[in-house]
């Protein structure tokens, strides 16, 4: 057993005498080795005991930077070499980009930004197709009463009493439920025998200089300011042919003493958020007073009076300058809540007599100047904006 370690341990030697780079990485794998041995004998048989430990890892310490870092300052900016062609053609090094690929880059951002501007902001308007499409398909149906409103055959309230009286069938049956889901691009509808359009009439909007003695009311009375457009209907069927004429009314009421600014249209939604008291649209009127008015009545008028029960203070009561061609005291009066005869209330409360009012502004749209007694404007979208507010028009 000796002769074959010997043997062993002899081959080994040779092998790593003859191969040093095995030797040299064996001895990198194993840093240092101890060994010991020890015989023993017996009666039936000799062993030679090998005992092999390996030296433990010397500790790896850690060389500190010579020269470390002071992290106290500023960082220090990272810095990209531009190699650029110098005046004589040449190629150089240097900190700083060219001056060209500035102007460059500053150019493209300019033109950039130019594009985002100009981009639209407003909702596109949807093509005819695409409206009647609209309106055939995926229209939701409406209530009969509100159907006939829409149409122009009467108010809705007026409307539920032609049903209620049978005077409207709904597909060759006489409907008395003014609650009745119809369509009218699909239903067929009769109002006193006469067939309703398949076509709703435009939505159209107005703002009349109501002159004095003209009341606010949507019935057919001579001197009403629907009947203000007579001239206007006498051309209708002539540019529109085909389509139903609109039945307009006002939105709100102004005392048939006032003149000034009101409201016509047939666009019910519209008129609704215009003239609700939740919308709390600031209402402007002129004034024109009999005799002097002192700093009491302004003051007076500026506490409030009770209107139909309700205590009702104005947003703002000034005195206007006077002007040469104007006679009287004017007073410009701002209120919000719109009452009956409110504003002739705080007047009269006050102490003073009034001469004339005129209402100038709802909103922010103000009564155009060169806009005379009894002439209307047709408002289109640019104008209804400037009523502001959460004004969302119909569209038809």
């Amino acid at each position: 057993m000796a002769a074959v370690g010997a043997l062993s341990l002899s081959s080994s030697s040779s092998f790593f005498l003859a191969n040093p780079s095995s030797r040299l990485s064996s001895l990198r794998r194993i840093p240092f080795v101890q060994t010991s041995c020890s015989s023993s004998s017996s009666s039936s048989s000799s062993s030679t005991e090998f005992k092999i430990t390996f030296a433990p890892s010397p500790p790896k310490t850690l060389v500190p930077d010579p020269s470390p870092r002071d992290t106290s300052g500023p960082p220090i900016p990272f810095l990209i070499p531009w190699i650029v062609r110098d005046e004589n053609g040449g190629l150089k090094l240097q900190a700083t980009p060219p001056v060209g690929f500035l102007q460059a880059t500053t150019k493209n951002d300019k033109s950039r930004k130019n594009k985002i501007s100009s981009l639209p902001t407003s909702a596109p308007k949807h093509s005819k197709a695409a409206r009647r499409f609209y309106n055939q398909n995926i229209r939701e149906p409406q209530r009969l009463s509100k159907v006939l409103a829409a149409a122009g055959v009467a108010s809705r309230r007026s409307s539920e009493d032609l049903i209620f009286g049978g005077k409207v069938t709904v597909n060759g049956s006489v409907c008395t439920a003014p609650q009745t889901r119809v369509d009218l691009s699909k239903d067929s509808i009769y109002v006193n025998g006469n067939r309703l359009s398949k076509k709703f009439p435009p939505k159209l909007y107005f703002a009349v200089n109501k002159p004095k003695g003209y009341i606010c009311s949507n019935g057919d009375e001579e001197k009403s300011v629907v009947s203000l457009f007579d001239d206007y209907w006498k051309s209708w069927n002539k540019l529109n042919p085909g389509i139903p004429k609109p039945r307009l009314f006002t939105v709100g009421r102004l005392d048939v003493a006032t003149t000034g600014l009101i409201i016509v249209t047939n666009d019910g939604d519209f008129a609704q958020q215009l003239s609700h008291p939740s919308s709390k649209f600031l209402k402007e009127y002129i004034a024109s007073i009999e005799g002097v008015v002192h700093r009491k009545h302004l003051v007076s008028m500026s506490e409030g009076t009770a209107v139909d029960g309700v205590h009702c203070i104005p947003d703002s009561v000034e005195l206007l300058p006077s002007q040469p061609d104007v006679t009287r005291p004017r007073l410009r009066i701002v209120v919000h809540e719109g009452r009956n005869h409110e504003v002739r209330e705080l007047i009269r409360n006050s102490g003073l007599q009034l001469h004339s009012l005129k209402r100038v502004r709802i909103g922010g749209f103000r009564l155009p100047s060169d806009l005379g007694l009894g002439k209307y404007m047709e408002l289109k979208e640019q104008d209804l904006k400037q009523f502001g507010g959460k004004i969302q028009l119909s569209r038809t």
